[in-house]
């Protein structure tokens, strides 16, 4: 179960402590937990054909409302979640968790819900396919508010992190029983070839939606769709 999975990651990472120039941590599995147990409990049960593993919430995102790559309105209004969300227990000033009343959006999460919305007509059939999780839950920030990358960590702290995320990411894919593993982006397509290489699943990426990448910002489906298609999935 998804939710035993959940569990032990929160476990895991219970405890675990980054330096500057982190200043705060968030782990939306916390205090966004009922959408995201809610956002498995409806499409996250059963065998998957194709994983998509993102790297980490947005601040945008997951980290205001439990789900990954969460556009506010697309997970409101086309997965149909809805759920009291709650806040870090210590929040950046210029980062404030504030749930689905978020006013920004998150471009990587429109590109990507919007990928779906376009290419299947309803949640079901997508996730009939398909499943969406991040390897890493947490979110780090520096003081000016700035996203700081995992693999940018320290690596004392990347190996105990790494390590937690490795274990619920194994789990995942013995869940779900994969036929792909699709990083969105190199890093996770990396990671996924380290952490579940040797369980039989193929392993491969697709460009990264992010608003960084000038790539993604001339049109970012086609090369979305161009590279499922390379890997025989569309």
């Amino acid at each position: 179960m998804l939710r035993t999975i959940t569990d032990d990651l929160i476990a895991d990472l219970h405890g675990q402590t980054f330096a500057p120039p982190v200043t705060h941590v968030y782990n939306p599995l916390l205090y966004a937990r009922q959408a995201w147990d809610q956002y498995c409990d409806k499409y996250g049960q059963g065998q998957r054909e194709v994983l998509f593993l993102g790297m980490n919430p947005g601040p945008w995102g997951m980290a205001q409302v439990g789900v990954p790559f969460g556009e506010i309105a697309a997970v409101r209004d086309w997965l149909g979640i809805s759920a009291e969300i709650g806040t870090p227990e210590i929040e950046h000033p210029k980062r404030k968790v504030v749930g689905f009343d978020c006013k920004r959006s998150e471009v990587s999460g429109r590109r990507f819900w919007g990928w779906a919305q376009e290419n299947y007509s309803t949640p079901g059939a997508f996730f009939e396919r398909y499943f969406v999780a991040n390897y890493c839950p947490l979110v780090f920030m520096e003081a000016g508010g700035r996203n700081r990358v995992p693999e940018k960590l320290p690596k004392a702290e990347r190996a105990a992190l790494f390590a937690a995320c490795d274990r619920a990411l194994r789990r995942t894919v013995e869940q779900l029983q994969p036929t792909y593993v699709v990083g969105v982006g190199k890093f996770a397509e990396k990671k996924a070839k380290q952490v579940v290489g040797d369980m039989g699943v193929t392993i491969g990426s697709v460009p990264h939606p992010s608003p960084a990448s000038p790539l993604a910002n001339r049109g970012w489906a086609p090369l979305m769709t161009n590279a499922l298609t390379d890997m025989g999935i569309i």
